[in-house]
């Protein structure tokens, strides 16, 4: 009976593990074992044991609870557990303690002061925190220190009254989360680094206001996470797909390069090139800056007195880098007097530009990293001889009477001459198209294309408009090129981004697809068909304008190692729905059938929230109501995609587009590409694979790492079950959009595909090297101009 108390007294008195009922803290009398988690009030977040990636090797992390793979914080980054025996508690100390199988700590917090009753518990932030439960205050927490991911509410830089430094660092690899060589921080600028060396920075003020302000919006789950590659990326959760979206990135382009046009000079992305002396300053090596921007850096055209210097503002910049003195009492006034009273003073500012300014910050020396920034950069002072800045107000005031004379002259034969011009284009065109019916429309109204069945309208855009909002085609804002001529992003006046693809001069086919695309995607419109806001025709020079696609293509992620980790399951499976819906309109719903005959995975576009959008009518043909099928003397299309009727007889329907779906599909899933794919077992392209694998019941082979521990192994098994039904080698076996939508959304039971078309390379091949019926026009990829992929 004694025995008995004593084990009674000990079992009190000892931690115990934690019950199954959702908690989201634990005290001296609880821990947590591995398998067991915590979790937030609002189920936000979970705490417990994980292994990343395809190791396991066990870490005590934070997560998602309606995203497990998506982890945000570390404790054991560097000392992993190498079985499950690990378990986390809290001391009567207040330390939360991480010990292994043979109880030995092998990861801890601190606790610098004497507390009660110490509770470690996860809040809704992601922010793990051990407090006195007794008076509420927080003895450690997690968001002191971070691993490589920012939470909204985190903080980065030095904390002045601890003397803790902040800081950001990437995991080694996607499965291991130790220290990488990437670190994102304060010093006092935010840059990112690798290593010792800066490779982005940008100003605080920039910084909190386009991410970690972003990051607040309390009811969008948002994070930023600089990667093991250095990518430093901003995601936001949506609930209508239940996925990561991501959204931004911190380095925009070229310029974002830390110091990439040396001392005293200044970057600006959409110059030609993008490096320049500042006002005041020239090439240190003239040479070696014309042959490659930047280098060498710049210096002083005159030597600075001292006494007789004066300040010259530079609006719209990226502050330099390494300012020296900071002063948060000063206005700007006071500002330039202290830097005027030091002959070291090379420049000076604001150290806080809101609400109209305050405070001072100052550099001394050369000024590095300085990037143009027209709109949204800063205003900075710079030091130069007093002999410059009246040149430069010299220079100022001349190019001002340029323009002041080009505007009176131009204004008056601008009108004159724009009517006459787009008159005389529409007149060509009229000439040169004869059976296809004339253009009609006042400038700058629409495009009017009249036929025998109907007339289309679309917005017409000048040429000077377009070329303006690209910078002139600047080869900076370049973002696609196909066999018809180069796509540009864009930015209207009024701040609407837009994909331009300008047809190339020389293109002897460019013609006929502009005038295709424009008859067939100006008559459809629906939410997974990339928009076509316009056109211009003005002399030799056409284009199509479209709305801008701000994730790329989808071949830009599916093929890629890294970003194809970024699409987990139900991202995939949304994407391929998208498709299938963007199909279905084409074929079912449109106000006319159409035919898309370039289905591939370089032709969907995806957008903000990685939803997909059909692109590129280049090729597309419209069929009558009762119409089915047709036949050409002139097969076009892609290597890979397209069905056997279609390459062996020049026959296509909306059959051939349901082939390629089913293609497309299986290239979703399995992260691989149809043609070109190499097996050691077999001679079979990925659609060969895929079907065999089918037929032994191994189909979760087919599936890309990244998606193969997934929970919806069954859906992914009928999906590809779906992909192999529309790949079939006979047309009419292959399913119709309305049926493959209703497979894809249902439970219910699936017919056995049979044989698929072209499941061997050699097929392809032998055909296109013997056959001599039919005119081709095959390409191994893009063939078609429209690869509309953002940057």
């Amino acid at each position: 009976m004694k025995g008995l108390i004593v084990l009674l007294i000990c079992s009190f008195l000892m931690p115990r593990a934690i019950s199954s009922t959702i908690v989201d803290s634990i005290d001296t009398t609880h821990f947590i074992r591995d398998g067991e988690t915590i979790v937030s009030v609002s189920e936000i977040f979970e705490f417990g044991f994980f292994s990343p990636g395809g190791t396991a090797k066990r870490y005590l992390g934070i997560w998602y609870k309606n995203s497990v793979e998506t982890v945000v914080w570390v404790a054991n980054r560097e000392v992993p557990l190498n079985d499950s025996s690990g378990i986390a508690k809290v001391t009567n100390r207040g330390i939360l303690v991480l010990m292994n199988g043979e109880g030995k700590a092998i990861w801890s917090s601190y606790c610098l002061r004497p507390v009660h009753s110490p509770v470690a518990q996860l809040l809704d932030s992601g922010n793990l925190v051990v407090k006195d439960d007794r008076d509420k205050s927080f003895i450690w927490q997690s968001f002191d220190h971070p691993c490589d991911t920012l939470l909204p509410g985190m903080k980065l830089g030095k904390d002045f009254v601890t003397g803790q430094y902040r800081y950001l660092s990437s995991w080694t690899s996607y499965d291991d989360p130790a220290p990488g060589n990437f670190t994102f921080g304060f010093v006092p600028d935010l840059v990112s680094k690798e290593g010792s060396s800066v490779q982005f920075r940008s100003n605080e003020n920039e910084v909190y206001d386009r991410y970690i302000h972003g990051l607040r919006r309390s009811s969008i789950l948002t994070r930023l996470v600089i990667s093991h590659s250095g990518d430093l990326r901003h995601f936001k959760w949506t609930d209508q797909n239940r996925h990561w979206v991501h959204y931004r990135s911190t380095q925009e382009d070229t310029c974002d390069s830390y110091g990439l046009c040396g001392a005293n000079g200044v970057c600006n992305p959409n110059n030609s090139p993008i490096c320049a002396c500042l006002d005041g300053f020239v090439p240190k090596n003239q040479t070696e800056f014309d042959k490659r921007p930047g280098s060498g850096g710049c210096v002083r055209k005159t030597q600075l007195s001292c006494s007789g210097d004066g300040f010259k503002e530079f609006p719209g910049v990226k502050f330099p880098a390494l300012a020296s003195d900071f002063n948060n009492t000063m206005n700007l006034e006071e500002c330039e007097s202290q830097c005027s009273k030091n002959c070291s003073c090379t420049a000076y500012a604001n150290s806080d530009i809101r609400y109209g300014g305050s405070g001072c910050q100052l550099w001394f020396g050369e000024l590095i990293d300085m990037k143009q920034s027209p709109g949204r950069g800063q205003l900075i002072y710079i030091r130069m001889a007093k002999s410059d800045i009246d040149e430069t107000r010299k220079g100022t005031n001349k190019t001002t009477e340029k323009k002041r004379m080009w505007i009176v002259v131009s204004c008056g034969c601008l009108t004159v001459l724009a009517i006459a011009g787009i008159s005389l284009v529409l007149f060509v065109w009229r000439k040169k198209n004869p059976r296809k019916g004339s253009m009609k429309g006042l400038p700058g109204s629409s495009y009017k294309y009249e036929n025998q069945k109907e007339d289309l309208e679309l917005p017409l855009f000048d040429f000077a408009t377009i070329a303006c909002a690209t910078d002139n085609f600047s080869p900076n804002n370049k973002i696609g090129e196909g066999g018809f001529g180069s796509v540009y992003k864009g930015i209207l006046d009024d701040g609407l981004e837009i994909a331009v693809k300008r047809l190339s001069k020389g293109s002897t086919q460019g013609d006929n697809e502009f005038r295709n695309e424009v008859e067939q995607i100006a008559k459809v419109q629906h939410r997974n068909l990339v928009k076509l806001l316009g056109c211009c025709i003005q002399k030799d020079e056409k284009a199509l304008i479209y709305e801008f696609m701000s994730n790329k293509s989808l071949d830009f992620f599916i093929f890629d190692q890294v970003r194809s980790m970024l699409l987990d399951w139900p991202m995939r499976y949304n994407i391929i729905n998208g498709i299938a819906r963007g199909l279905l309109y084409l074929h079912h719903d449109s106000p006319q059938r159409v035919i898309h005959r370039d289905l591939k995975a370089a032709n969907v576009l995806l957008d903000e929230e990685m939803n997909a959008k059909i692109s590129d009518f280049g090729l597309a043909r419209s069929f009558g109501e009762k119409q089915t099928a047709a036949d050409t003397n002139r097969v076009v299309g892609t290597y890979g995609y397209m069905s056997p009727e279609y390459v062996i007889d020049g026959v296509y329907s909306i059959k051939s587009d349901v082939f390629s779906f089913g293609v497309l599909l299986l290239e979703i899933i399995s992260g691989k590409r149809n043609r070109g794919f190499f097996h050691p077992d077999h001679h079979f392209n990925l659609v060969g694979h895929a079907w065999k694998l089918f037929t032994e019941g191994k189909s979760m082979e087919l599936v890309a790492d990244s998606i193969s521990k997934t929970e919806n192994s069954n859906e992914i098994i009928r999906s590809i079950q779906v992909g192999l039904l529309c790949v079939q080698q006979s047309a009419e076996d292959r399913p119709n959009m309305s049926n493959v939508m209703l497979m894809l959304t249902s439970d219910d039971p699936l017919p056995q595909p049979k044989q698929p078309g072209f499941f061997r390379e050699k097929d392809l091949v032998d055909y296109s090297s013997s056959s001599s019926s039919h005119q081709q026009f095959l390409s191994n990829n893009n063939f078609t101009i429209t690869v509309l992929d953002a940057r």
